[in-house]
This record gives structure tokens, sequence and C-alpha cells, in this order.
């Protein structure tokens, strides 16, 4: 059960999960997104007609997911939005499988270039933010949302809005309190100017207490400081998958705060491997699972790379 991705349907799996007793300290993920991609295979998800039976299934999905997380587990959902234009359009899904754009095109085309009822033609249709209320009226506690911030966007040819350079990515708990190691996504500070610190800038005391705002500019910063909930990071392309894949740098934040080494990371839409790569990387272990077969074969070299390198 452990260190592999199990072939099926993410729910009847995670029934079969809960029914053994497994448990996983978190889970990162990123479903398909509604209505992008045709991935070929029965039983899929993504295709519903209506944004609402989107959210439904995604809600059933991680009530699933509950089942199986640990009662101080966290949950990071990455999701991208879509247009009620000439059918959902957007953006790729971090961790889709090879698929041809033609194919793509013509499930639109099946599928009649649909408004559905509520949007309006160039909507932007919120699903992320749909599916992230769902969850918390589900039970979740939405506890942040996080700008992925991407500075190689994929190309837009619209001349009426701005090019979308950013997708979401979702921190819910079980319970109000979890595990987070802060510590260990602590990122580097910078000068009151916007530049880098020197090590001698670094604040050695804590601003006392009563000191006056004039001369609260004379306290250096330090060199680290709390996460925030912009990341800055880069899609990422794997080769052998001829698409945009979950970066490994935005997973990594996510295993480090949420799991101690040994945990096991759970990702039930585990696509092209990069969660079990990072989570191999970072001394975790880690379950997948995934509806597609030729998923398999494309995950094995990536973690096999990390397994000889440990």
């Amino acid at each position: 059960m452990i260190d592999q991705c199990h072939l099926g349907d993410c729910r009847e799996v995670l029934k079969s999960m809960a029914a053994d007793g497994v448990k996983v300290q978190m889970v990162v993920t990123s479903p398909p997104y509604w209505g992008l991609r045709d991935y070929g295979v029965e039983g899929q998800i993504g295709l519903e007609e209506t944004p609402e039976e989107y959210v439904a299934t995604m809600a059933k999905v991680f009530r699933l997911v509950r089942e199986v997380l640990a009662d101080d587990g966290t949950l990071w959902l990455n999701l991208g939005d879509s247009y009620a234009h000439n059918g959902p359009c957007g953006g790729s899904s971090p961790d889709g499988p090879r698929q041809a754009r033609e194919t793509d095109r013509e499930k639109q085309k099946q599928m009649g270039y649909r408004v559905p009822v509520g949007l309006k033609p160039k909507d932007l249709c919120g699903i992320p933010w749909r599916v992230a209320l769902a969850l918390q009226a589900d039970g979740w506690y939405l506890r942040s949302d996080i700008i992925w911030h991407k500075p190689n966007p994929m190309p837009e040819s619209v001349t009426d809005r701005p090019t979308k350079a950013h997708e979401y990515l979702f921190l819910l708990t079980k319970r109000p309190k979890y595990y987070y190691d802060d510590a260990a996504i602590l990122e580097g500070s910078r000068n009151r100017e916007g530049g880098n610190l020197e090590a001698s800038e670094f604040a050695t005391l804590d601003p006392v207490k009563g000191q006056t705002r004039a001369n609260l500019h004379k306290i250096p910063a330090r060199p680290t400081r709390n996460r925030r909930t912009v990341w800055t990071i880069p899609s990422q392309h794997y080769a052998e998958a001829h698409f945009a894949t979950f970066p490994e740098k935005l997973v990594e934040p996510c295993i480090l705060a949420g799991s101690r080494p040994g945990d096991i990371v759970l990702d039930p839409f585990m696509g092209s491997g990069t969660v079990a790569q990072v989570a191999q990387r970072l001394g975790r272990r880690w379950i997948g699972i995934d509806l597609n077969s030729s998923y398999i074969d494309m995950q094995r070299p990536r973690v096999a790379q990390w397994a000889m390198a440990l």
C-alpha cells in the first residue's frame, strides 16, 4: 500500500484504505480541472456538465480523503479556473496526462460549447473558490488561500483581460489545531528598502515595547520571516510527459510544513508522480492513486531515480 501508486478510481481506493484503517499525515494534490481535458478514461473527474456537479464530486472525494487523514493532518489543494465560453478553458492541469489539443477541442465540440446555467459567455467560473467553500461547508477548516504566481504563464491571445498568471493553493484541515511546521518553510526577509539583508543587519533583540514609531525604522529586520501567501514558482515541464507538471517547488513547502520525516503523504490524483518524487526526496513515505494506467509507467523512473539516490 505504501510507496506505490494504486490504479483505480480514487473514490473506491479511498474507501478501501479507510476500511483497512490506513491513515496519512497529509494530502497534496491537484485534481483534474473542470471541463478542460478528456483523459480518455472511463469514470474520469472533470467532465461534469456544470460547475455545481463538479463541485459536488470534489466534495465527495475529499469527504473520503478526510476519513484517511490524521486528525492533526492537512490538505493542500491546487486548482485552476476556467471560463464559460467556447467550452471551459484557462490553462492545463499541472499533472495531466499526455493529450493532444485536437482531442480536447473535439471533446468540447461534442459538449456543444454549452454555457452552464447561471453563467454568461466569457464569465470566469470561479471553480477554485466554489470548491473551497463547498469543502468548508462540508466541515473542513479553510485556513489559507495561497496564490501560486507563475512568472512564466501560458501565453493567451486575449486582448480584453489580463493574461492569467496564477492559480490557487488552499490549505484545509480537519481540526482547528493541526501539525504545521512554520519554521520549515520560513522565507528570506528583506530590508525596508527592498534589498537583501547583510549579516550585520540581523536583529538580535525583539523590538522593545513602547518603541516610538519614529524609531522603528532603526530596528533592523530579521533574516527570515513567516511564509507569505504569494509563492512565485515557475511552471515546470517534464520531458516525458510533454505538458506542464505539478512543480516540485510548489509541492516541497507543503510537505515540509505538513509532515515529519517518515510520515505518509497522499496524492489521490498522482498524475506523473511529482508528489511521490518530492516526498521520497524529503524522507517521507507516500501513497498515490490514479485512474489512468499510462501514469504508472511515467511515475516509475521519477521515483526510482530518488530511490537509488537515498
